[in-house]
């Protein structure tokens, strides 16, 4: 039986509070005259698992608000260390981003809610070591502000063990 690890995330805390996630219109995922929530109100966090095996990298995660406010909609950046091939097959809620990321859209989660689970296979251009995860909250504008991103991006190290991560 393999052995199960634990994938490190930077920082002491998992839950990242997260200000103004509604995409603008016209981004994946906006809804139109939603309000925006504030930083101090939503706690959006992602836990799930990632392994690798080849070229191929499995992500599933699960959103959770542990705010005190619900989030009308919400999307999030996932970025790889590695850049991906070209041409993937995606989920209906997630699109391409550059050679290195992928949006998805993750919808509307009430104050204290878990929302859907989201499930990935992405095949990288080259078969790495390992690879870097990065889950950034996408703006109001639908961009990440970096500044902000910063401190409350997740990261999970994925190493090619043939292991599960759990994050």
């Amino acid at each position: 039986m393999r052995r199960m690890r634990v994938a490190a995330v930077c920082g002491a805390a998992v839950v990242t509070a997260v200000g103004g996630v509604i995409p603008a219109a016209g981004a994946p995922g906006a809804v139109r005259g939603a309000p925006a929530v504030r930083g101090a109100e939503a706690g959006l966090a992602y836990h799930g698992s990632a392994g690798i095996v080849g070229h191929r990298v499995d992500v599933r995660f699960t959103p959770h608000n542990r705010g005190a406010a619900a989030v009308p909609d919400s999307v999030v950046r996932i970025r790889w260390s590695q850049p991906l091939e070209e041409g993937q097959l995606l989920p209906a809620r997630c699109a391409p981003e550059g050679d290195r990321a992928v949006r998805c859209r993750v919808g509307p989660l009430g104050a204290h809610d878990t929302g859907e689970r989201i499930g990935l296979r992405v095949r990288l251009r080259e078969a790495p070591t390992e690879v870097l995860l990065e889950f950034d909250p996408v703006g109001s504008d639908g961009t990440v502000d970096e500044s902000r991103a910063a401190a409350e991006r997740q990261r999970v190290l994925v190493l090619d063990t043939g292991d599960t991560y759990y994050f």
